[in-house]
């Protein structure tokens, strides 16, 4: 061995006397602190909710048997699709419905602006089961529907009874009371975008509709999906108003019905409930990932010119 590598052996860290056996070095550890007033709140929780789901599940009151026996009955099962149906169908109408108002609110013509602003404050205004129960006697206040030239003859006139059924008025009453309350979150979305963005596109001679569909729309999503899925849980939950119609094939009309012929409405509204969470449970998921997407071009960091 050389005197230079005796130098080196001598430096390390982890190096003993010169021609020993090499020793390791005690360094620094950082011990977390111990948290007893956590610990202590958590075996306080576990204990509250033990002996919450004892108490629960040992309740002759709930009826659990009659729980079980409907859970995945054929009518609540049916009760379920129309629900998602529903919320599907109303949020699709809500949402482009929506976009129209914001583009129209955002337009700068006196006219389409302050149509804009009068569905918002209508919609936003009035209890959506009044426009629930409004839509249901639209074929008692409106008997027919027609088209006819001004001051001249009738060309088409339908029943009304054919074209707003009890499905499309609650699909008619959910999504336009909806979109009255998106088109706010979608304006203040585009609104946390830097205006200069849109200046720079305009000076590019890009049209309102690209710089609409390739620059605003876009970078407000990451704004936009938190609150929209927020909105189409609610929406679901609002379902159960459409009663109002009448609407008798959702899922707490269904559970409602079951519990009127068992008199037991205590485990149907466990059923529903139930339902209910795992719906949301299944469109959280699923915002969760819409999220991820939109916020990925945010949340990365790139870095350039690292070493290899």
């Amino acid at each position: 061995m050389s005197d230079n590598d005796v130098t080196l052996a001598a430096d390390s860290p982890q190096a003993g006397p010169v021609g020993g056996p090499k020793k390791d070095v005690v360094r620094n550890q950082v011990v977390p602190r111990r948290h007893l007033g956590r610990w202590v709140a958590v075996i306080l929780i576990l204990i509250i909710i033990v002996q919450a789901a004892h108490g629960v599940a040992t309740n002759p009151n709930f009826h659990w048997g009659t729980y079980y026996e409907y859970i995945f009955s054929p009518f609540v099962i049916r009760g379920v699709g129309w629900t998602l149906l529903l919320t599907i169908v109303a949020m699709a109408v809500a949402i482009p419905l929506a976009l129209a108002l914001v583009v129209m609110r955002e337009s700068g013509n006196p006219i389409l602006t302050n149509a804009a602003w009068f569905w918002v404050w209508f919609f936003r205004g009035t209890p959506v089961y009044t426009q629930l129960a409004f839509w249901g006697l639209f074929a008692v206040l409106f008997p027919r529907i027609s088209l006819s030239v001004p001051f001249g003859p009738e060309l088409v006139s339908i029943d009304s009874r054919w074209i707003v059924t009890p499905a499309v008025a609650a699909i008619i009453g959910l999504g336009f009371n909806e979109s009255a309350y998106l088109a706010e979150i979608f304006r203040a979305g585009f609104r946390a975008i830097d205006r200069g963005q849109t200046e720079a596109a305009q000076a590019l001679g890009m049209s309102q509709a690209k710089i609409w569909t390739r620059i605003l729309i876009p970078q407000a999503m990451r704004t936009i999906i938190p609150p929209t899925g927020n909105e189409t849980i609610g929406m679901l939950k609002m379902t159960s108003l459409v009663l109002a119609v009448p609407f008798t094939l959702d899922l707490m009309f269904a559970t409602n019905a079951i519990a009127n012929r068992t008199y037991l409405p205590v485990p149907l509204l466990l059923v529903a409930a139930s339902w209910y969470l795992v719906i949301t449970s299944v469109l959280m998921v699923g915002q969760h990932y819409l999220e991820r997407y939109f916020g990925r071009g945010h949340d990365m960091i790139m870095v350039k010119g690292g070493p290899n």
